[in-house]
C-alpha cells in the first residue's frame, strides 16, 4: 500500500497577517518616529506597504533595518528587549566589569551619561545603540579591536567626534538616533606600560598582572 506523500512544511515567511497584526507593525513604525529612527515621509512609505502586506515576510520588510523592532512568527525566540538608560538632568556612569546588552536605548534630556566599554563583558559581535538625546551629552570609551558606525545618526544643533570609525573592528558598535542641542563623544581606550605600571587613556591606572 502506497503512503501518502507529507505535505511540504509552510515556510513562517509565508504565513497570511491578520489586521491586528497590520496595525501592530504601524505602531511600532510610529515610535521608530519617536525614536529619530524614520522621516515622515519613510512612515508614510513603510505605513502603506505594511497596510498592503499579505505575508508575514512583506509585513518583516519595513522593519528589518529598525534596531529593537521586529514581528516575529510565533515559532521564532523572544526577542529581548532593549534596555533603557534614562538621564534627565542626573548622571548616568557604566564602568568596570558590566554586562553588555544587544541593544540600548539612551535617552538624556539635559543629563549625561558615560559608558565605558573597555572592561565590559560583551558577548555580541554587534551592540546596537539608539540615542534619543535633548542637551546634555553621551561619552563612550569602546574596548581595543572595536568598531563603530555613526553614520545614521541626525544631529540638530549638537555634534559627534568619533575618534574610533571603521567597520571591520569587533565587536562592532551600531549607533543610530537623534540628538538635539547635545554631544556625542566617542574613543577608544588607550594602554602604555612603563615597567609594572599599566596606564589606561583615559580614566584608569594599575599593576601589570606579570
Amino acid at each position: 500500500m502506497l503512503m501518502a506523500e507529507q505535505p511540504a512544511p509552510v515556510d513562517p515567511r509565508e504565513l497570511r497577517v491578520s489586521d491586528a497584526e497590520r496595525s501592530h507593525v504601524v505602531n511600532l513604525l510610529q515610535k521608530a518616529i519617536g525614536h529619530g529612527l524614520l522621516s515622515l515621509d519613510e512612515f508614510t512609505e513603510r505605513t502603506d506597504v505594511a497596510l498592503a502586506a499579505k505575508t508575514r515576510g512583506e509585513l518583516n520588510t519595513v522593519l528589518v533595518d529598525l534596531p529593537g523592532l521586529t514581528h516575529k512568527d510565533p515559532t521564532a525566540p523572544a526577542h529581548t528587549p532593549p534596555v533603557e538608560l534614562r538621564a534627565n538632568m542626573s548622571t548616568i556612569n557604566r564602568q568596570g566589569s558590566w554586562r553588555v546588552p544587544r541593544e540600548l536605548i539612551i535617552r538624556n534630556r539635559l543629563g549625561s551619561t558615560k559608558l565605558d566599554f573597555s572592561e565590559a563583558e560583551i558577548s555580541h559581535a554587534e551592540v546596537r545603540i539608539t540615542l534619543d538625546v535633548s542637551g546634555g551629552s553621551v561619552k563612550m570609551l569602546l574596548p581595543a579591536g572595536s568598531s563603530v558606525d555613526t553614520n545614521d545618526v541626525q544631529v540638530v544643533a549638537g555634534s559627534v567626534k568619533d575618534r574610533v570609525g571603521g567597520t571591520n573592528g569587533r565587536p562592532r558598535f551600531i549607533i543610530t538616533g537623534r540628538i538635539t542641542a547635545g554631544s556625542l563623544k566617542i574613543r577608544r581606550a588607550g594602554y602604555v606600560r612603563i615597567g609594572n605600571l599599566v596606564i589606561r587613556s583615559p580614566w584608569k591606572m594599575g599593576m601589570a598582572s606579570d
